[in-house]
C-alpha cells in the first residue's frame, strides 16, 4: 500500500521513522479496513478505542463495557462511515480553514472560562497532544459540514408546514415572549385576616413608590422581599408567560424591559414584578440600517498593497465629491451590490461580519467611512437612513422553518449516511 494512500499523516510520520526489520517480519501498524481510495489503519481504530473506553469509563459505575470485539467492530464502523464522509468532502471541495479551526476553538476555550492559551495550557496538563486535539475538533467540524451541505439539499419545508406548526400548541408555546424578571414579594400568612390582606397590599404599595422614586430593586428585593430568591436581589431568570400564574402573566404582558409592575394579588401574597429584558413574540422591533459599500478584494492582478492603495485613492475622490453610486458601479468588487451603486438595502446586527457591523454602527447618517478591512476585503461603507422594524412575523416564520428542518434532519441524515455507505468499498482486514 502506497504511502500516499494513507490518509492519516501521524500514521505516514510513523512507518517511516520505525526502525528497519527484516523482510519477513509483521509491520507494526497495519490496514484495519479499505474504503474505497482510502484507509484506516490499526492505530487509528486503537486510539479511537482507548477514547472511547475512556469515554464509557467516565459515566459511572452503572455503564459496563460491552464485550472487546463487539466494542471494536462498533469502533471500526465509525471510522468507515468517518472515511467514507471525508472522501465526499475532498470531492465536493469542503474544507475547514484555519480561521474556522480557531474560532471554534476559542468558543470552546470561552466556554470553559479560558483564553485559548489556558485552554491549551489544560490539555497538556492534562497529558493530551494539543496538536491532535486540534486536528480532531477540524475533522469533527468537516463532518458537520459535509452532512449540512448534503443532507440539507435533501430536505424542503412547505409554506403550509410552517402555517401548520404556527398554528399548533407546540407553535404557540415556541412563539411566546420571555422575560428576564425580577420580583419582590410581601407574603400572606394562612389564612389572613382582611386587616392582614390590607397591611400587606399596602406595604407593597409603599415599596412601589419607593421603586418609582429610584430606589434599586435588586437592593429592595434583598431587603424586603419574602422570596426565596431574595438574596438574588429577586432574580427569576427568563420566563415565558404560560410558565407564569395568570395575574402575573397578564401584569407583564404589555411592560417594557426596564418597567415595573404595579403590585398583583395572588392568593398567597403580592408581588412587584420587574421586566429585565425581553425576547421573541409576535412583536419583535429590529434596529436597520440603510448601507451602501464599495469592497475592493486583492486577486490575481491586483495584489494586496495594491488593493490597499486604491481603496485610499477611493476614498480622496469621495471626499472630493464624486458620487458613491458611480464609484460602486464603476470599481466594486462585490457584482450584486456594484451594479445597484453599491446599495446593501436594510440591514441589521447579525446578517454582516463583525468588522463591517462595528462600523456601520459607528457611522451617521450620511457619513462616509474610511477604508476598514475586513476577510473579505477593503470596504468603504455610507450608512444612509435608520429605521426601527418590526420584524416578529418574518421571525417567527423563519424559527418556524428552521424547527421543521432541525426534526427532518436527523432521519434524513439516517437515510444519507445508509445510502453513502451502501454505495461505497468496503473491506475489513480484521
Amino acid at each position: 500500500m502506497a504511502l500516499s494512500k494513507l490518509r492519516h499523516p501521524l500514521a505516514a510520520l510513523l512507518l517511516l521513522i520505525l526502525p528497519l526489520t527484516p523482510v519477513n517480519a509483521e509491520l507494526l501498524d497495519r490496514v484495519a479496513a479499505i474504503v474505497n481510495e482510502d484507509v484506516v489503519l490499526e492505530s487509528e481504530l486503537e486510539q479511537r478505542l482507548e477514547m472511547v473506553t475512556q469515554q464509557i469509563s467516565a459515566r459511572g459505575e452503572d455503564t459496563r463495557l460491552p464485550p472487546e470485539d463487539v466494542l471494536q467492530q462498533q469502533v471500526l464502523d465509525r471510522l468507515i462511515l468517518e472515511s467514507i464522509q471525508t472522501q465526499i468532502a475532498q470531492q465536493q471541495g469542503i474544507r475547514v480553514s484555519d480561521r474556522q479551526l480557531n474560532d471554534a476553538l476559542e468558543r470552546i476555550a470561552q466556554q470553559n472560562n479560558m483564553t485559548l492559551g489556558q485552554f491549551r495550557e489544560a490539555l497538556i496538563a492534562e497529558g493530551q497532544d494539543y496538536n491532535a486535539a486540534r486536528e480532531q475538533i477540524r475533522r469533527e467540524i468537516l463532518l458537520s459540514q459535509v452532512q449540512q451541505s448534503n443532507v440539507n439539499r435533501r430536505i424542503t419545508v412547505s409554506d403550509q408546514e410552517v402555517q401548520n406548526f404556527l398554528d399548533s400548541e407546540l407553535g404557540q408555546q415556541e412563539v411566546q415572549a420571555e422575560f428576564q424578571l425580577r420580583n419582590i414579594l410581601i407574603a400572606l400568612p394562612d389564612g389572613a385576616s382582611p386587616q392582614m390582606i390590607q397591611q400587606a397590599e399596602e406595604r407593597a404599595r409603599e415599596l412601589y413608590q419607593q421603586l418609582q422614586d429610584g430606589a434599586d430593586f435588586a437592593e429592595l428585593a434583598l431587603a424586603a422581599s419574602n422570596a426565596p430568591n431574595a438574596l438574588q436581589g429577586g432574580e427569576l431568570g427568563w420566563r415565558r408567560e404560560s410558565e407564569l400564574p395568570e395575574p402575573l402573566a397578564a401584569a407583564i404582558s404589555k411592560l417594557s424591559p426596564g418597567q415595573i409592575s404595579q403590585p398583583v394579588r395572588t392568593p398567597g401574597s403580592f408581588h412587584i414584578l420587574k421586566v429585565e429584558d425581553k425576547r421573541g413574540g409576535k412583536v419583535q422591533l429590529v434596529n436597520q440600517v440603510n448601507v451602501r459599500h464599495i469592497l475592493l478584494t486583492p486577486n490575481e492582478i491586483r495584489s494586496p498593497e495594491q488593493t490597499r492603495r486604491l481603496i485610499e485613492e477611493l476614498y480622496r475622490r469621495l471626499q472630493d465629491g464624486e458620487p458613491f453610486d458611480e464609484l460602486a458601479r464603476r470599481y466594486s468588487d462585490d457584482a450584486a451590490s456594484g451594479s445597484q451603486g453599491g446599495d446593501l438595502g436594510w440591514t441589521q446586527n447579525g446578517q454582516m461580519v463583525p468588522e463591517f457591523e462595528q462600523v456601520m454602527n459607528s457611522t451617521d447618517k450620511g457619513e462616509i467611512s474610511e477604508p476598514f478591512q475586513s476577510r473579505f476585503g477593503w470596504h468603504i461603507l455610507q450608512v444612509q437612513d435608520f429605521r426601527t422594524q418590526d420584524m416578529g412575523e418574518e421571525m417567527l416564520e423563519s424559527q418556524a422553518r428552521n424547527s421543521i428542518r432541525q426534526r427532518k434532519f436527523s432521519e434524513e441524515l439516517n437515510n444519507w449516511l445508509r445510502e453513502i455507505r451502501s454505495q461505497a468499498y468496503i473491506e475489513r482486514k480484521i
